[in-house]
């Protein structure tokens, strides 16, 4: 059986899309709807959200809440109108563990419409193994439930 065939329209669209994320700043925020349809849909453990606008400030939340915050894109598959790029997160706590580096690895599933824009972006990471546990109380707390329930 024949994989199925992925359009170049779709793989630049992609390429694109990477290239937007790892070289994310505050100021592209305001241009995500170069890459979401109007009413694209974005979900994560914490938000779930429709439309460029609300999108918008998710990415412009993370900015104001964290420091140098930054994706690698480790990996990626195409197939058809849709990917799934895995990466890394990249970024500093503002208001603890100032100045260390903290990283979270995830994965993300895109549908990609005729026009290579986004409309679908589900982001798939562990809170609890790669957010809570770095908290301070909270990661006392997950790091003890953790053990127990793994004894």
């Amino acid at each position: 059986m024949q994989p199925p065939y992925t359009a170049p329209a779709t793989e630049e669209a992609v390429t694109r899309v990477i290239a937007f994320f790892e070289n994310l700043s505050p100021a592209d925020v305001a241009t995500i709807g170069q890459f979401y349809a109007p009413q694209a849909r974005f979900k994560d453990p914490f938000n779930e959200v429709v439309g460029v606008p609300a999108i918008q400030g998710i990415f412009a939340h993370m900015f104001e809440a964290l420091e140098q915050p930054r994706f690698v894109v480790t990996g990626r598959v195409v197939q058809g109108q849709q990917c799934f790029l895995t990466w890394d997160f990249l970024f500093a706590f503002k208001d603890f563990h100032k100045g260390v580096t903290q990283t979270v690895r995830g994965a993300s599933h895109l549908v990609l419409d005729a026009q290579g824009q986004v409309t679908l972006h589900r982001d798939y990471w562990d809170a609890a193994e790669e957010l809570y546990e770095k908290l301070p109380v909270v990661g006392a707390l997950m790091r003890w439930l953790k053990k127990r329930a793994n004894s």
